[in-house]
């Protein structure tokens, strides 16, 4: 046994253990892209939460109508996106794959589908590019503008999250086949 001021292994001087202490890759991209994705998803928990108020504002009617606007059509089906969110974060601790993979293909049925309608379905949005005005508002703003700002935040954490996903699961994957192999 070694010791600061005791006797060495015969051979060696002590600064041979860097070849000998690496964590593999794919478990050093597993940390890291699990961090990455954690981080999107308090984002997306933000973005949810602003949404939430602002639709029980605007349900209530806490406010008057020239300050929030009702609730879109698209917002509904999108209170149902932190469930894809939530099963991320249940796939991390034990590096369940079956928890990722319906986290993905939830995340397409209720976070970007309804983010796509609600982008092409807006016809505040098409009164404004025409006339140039706008009926509904958002604390003083044009809630078509705010709407759209939100959507493409929404579009970007999103899609980063199913590429990081992807990336995490291949991950996994190579992990498993390695233990295979073995």
């Amino acid at each position: 046994m070694a010791s600061r001021a005791g006797l060495r292994v015969a051979g060696t001087e002590g600064s041979d253990f860097h070849p000998r202490e690496r964590v593999a890759m794919h478990y050093q991209m597993s940390v890291t892209l699990k961090y990455e994705i954690k981080k999107l998803i308090y984002v997306h928990l933000v973005i949810w939460l602003l949404l939430v108020a602002k639709m029980s504002i605007g349900y209530l009617r806490l406010l008057s109508h020239d300050q929030v606007a009702m609730p879109y059509q698209w917002e509904y089906p999108y209170l149902l996106s932190i469930v894809p969110s939530l099963l991320g974060l249940l796939s991390f601790p034990r590096n369940n794959i079956s928890y990722l993979v319906l986290s993905r293909i939830s995340m397409g049925l209720f976070s970007i589908a309804p983010l796509i309608y609600g982008s092409t379905r807006m016809s505040a949005a098409q009164q404004l590019c025409r006339r140039g005005k706008t009926y509904r508002f958002l604390f003083g703003f044009s809630a078509v503008s705010v709407m759209y700002l939100v959507l493409v935040l929404a579009v970007q954490v999103h899609a980063w999250q199913l590429y990081y996903s992807k990336k995490l699961l291949d991950s996994w994957f190579t992990s498993t086949q390695e233990k295979k192999r073995k």
